[in-house]
């Protein structure tokens, strides 16, 4: 045999390989954040903040439920710094553990009647631990998609990281509502069922251990991305990721948060206020729809679907016309939508055509949401070189959390109540998370034709 024979070559991901590695963790990591939101509207105000007053319990739900999100930028930067350093596999299985065993300890967690106050703190730690562990899965779930995609169709693979979104919200709700049926109602089926509120609940998150098994075995199959290992072999790697993506990307850091911006206020207006506006009785202090929760989740997995297949679409659609074009289209149309919340949002005389208002009204906000978020998994990473890409696509989303999301169920309940149970103001907040990620689209450049064969970063390894 020849000594010039050339080396084998480094072995690849298939295509079935990434699109489900990608998809599944983040189905994974959104299921287990349902849950929670879900549950931070059904039960955690009366189980962990008994404390007398509907709304001050559903404020202080909601507070525990933001708090994660000022975990995110800290996991961001932890899992960023790996996953620039030592590669993304590892770090994606590190991310997923901290979740699952996260979402699954809080299914165990005694409540308020057991333990007192502290209850509520650990489910504040607990809570943490998932927004940590969500600031690393997502931007190397969308490495993993984008760096072994084919040329000129990095958007399209980027969906699939985010079509995660859309299925954990339909697995999440589903589970829910097959518990909330097979349990039973003394009251009536339009009631709470107390079995429910005992421990039906811990159900859907004792069951994330079951996916999280399954997302492990997917990932761990996974090889390191020819793009990491090109900068690797280059010497493109950084001892300190997070201080160059500050002193060399700040300005990308900056306006991929604000790109980021409406996205994440229109996504937690469209799941965790319409839920709890939606289901609020018509005669309460400050007023809601009076929906049953059954009747109006319903209503909610249809509008998901409508999520789940415009994420899809957007990818081709970034992909031909380029991702800021689509993007810039789409917010102005998030703005338009905020300014119509007393249209679609009101009681009308025919409850029929309220429910038909409403309907039509999380359609198209789903629309939107698939339209914004589907490029989202191609435009952060691309505004980052490879070296620091994960570092600085993840800061961007999971900053972008605390100013979209971490916020975004309070101020909307402060709105609401401020409105005098009308959500005109909740979608005037809307349209200025709109305007604000415009100005950012407006001063940011198109991603659509960036190498990321060249893109990698400069530097020697170990260096600052």
């Amino acid at each position: 045999m020849s000594t010039a024979t050339a080396a084998p070559a480094a072995p690849v991901n298939s295509r079935a390989r990434v699109i489900t590695a990608s998809l599944v963790g983040t189905t994974i990591e959104f299921y287990d954040f349902y849950v929670y939101a879900t549950a931070a509207v059904l039960v955690f105000p009366a189980l962990f903040f008994p404390t007398g007053n509907e709304t001050t319990a559903l404020l202080s739900s909601f507070a525990v439920f933001g708090a994660a999100m000022i975990a995110r930028p800290i996991g961001a930067v932890v899992f960023g710094h790996f996953g620039d350093r030592f590669g993304r596999k590892a770090t994606l299985v590190a991310s997923l553990l901290t979740m699952g065993i996260a979402t699954f300890l809080i299914g165990c967690l005694p409540t308020f009647a057991g333990i007192g106050w502290w209850a509520a703190l650990v489910l504040l730690i607990l809570r943490l631990f998932q927004g940590f562990a969500l600031g690393g899965e997502w931007s190397g779930a969308a490495l993993v998609a984008t760096e072994n995609a084919p040329k000129g169709k990095r958007a399209w693979y980027g969906t699939f990281p985010q079509l995660g979104a859309p299925i954990g919200f339909i697995i999440a709700n589903a589970l829910f509502l097959v518990i909330n049926f097979a349990l039973p109602h003394p009251d009536g089926p339009t009631q709470r069922s107390e079995a429910f509120l005992a421990w039906g609940w811990r159900v859907p998150f004792l069951f994330s251990a079951v996916m999280v098994i399954i997302g492990l075995w997917v990932r761990l199959k996974l090889v390191e991305s020819e793009t990491f290992t090109t900068a690797e072999r280059k010497g493109a790697i950084r001892r300190f990721p997070l201080g160059e993506v500050v002193r060399g990307h700040w300005k990308n850091l900056i306006l991929g948060t604000f790109i980021m911006l409406a996205t994440y206020v229109l996504f937690y207006l469209m799941t965790s206020f319409t839920l709890a506006y939606g289901t609020k009785a018509t005669d309460a202090p400050v007023a809601g729809l009076g929906f049953g929760y059954t009747d109006f989740v319903i209503m909610q997995i249809i509008g998901v679907v409508f999520f789940g297949v415009f994420t899809l679409l957007s990818g081709p659609i970034a992909d031909a016309v380029g991702r800021r074009k689509l993007l810039i289209w789409v917010t102005a149309l998030i703005g338009v939508l905020g300014l119509t919340f007393n249209v679609f949002l009101l009681p009308a005389v025919d409850p029929k055509f309220t429910g038909a208002l409403v309907q039509a009204f999380l359609v198209f906000g789903f629309m939107l949401m698939g339209a914004t978020f589907g490029p989202m998994g191609a435009v952060l990473p691309e505004l980052f070189p490879t070296n620091v890409r994960y570092t600085g696509s993840a800061i961007a989303y999971n900053v972008s959390s605390i100013l979209g999301a971490a916020v975004a169920p309070s101020i909307a309940l402060g709105l609401w109540a401020a409105g005098g149970g009308e959500p005109w103001l909740v979608g005037l907040y809307l349209s200025g998370s709109a305007v604000l990620t415009l100005i950012a689209l407006i001063l940011s450049r198109e991603t659509k034709d960036v190498d990321y064969e060249t893109n990698i970063g400069l530097g020697e390894t170990g260096s600052l």
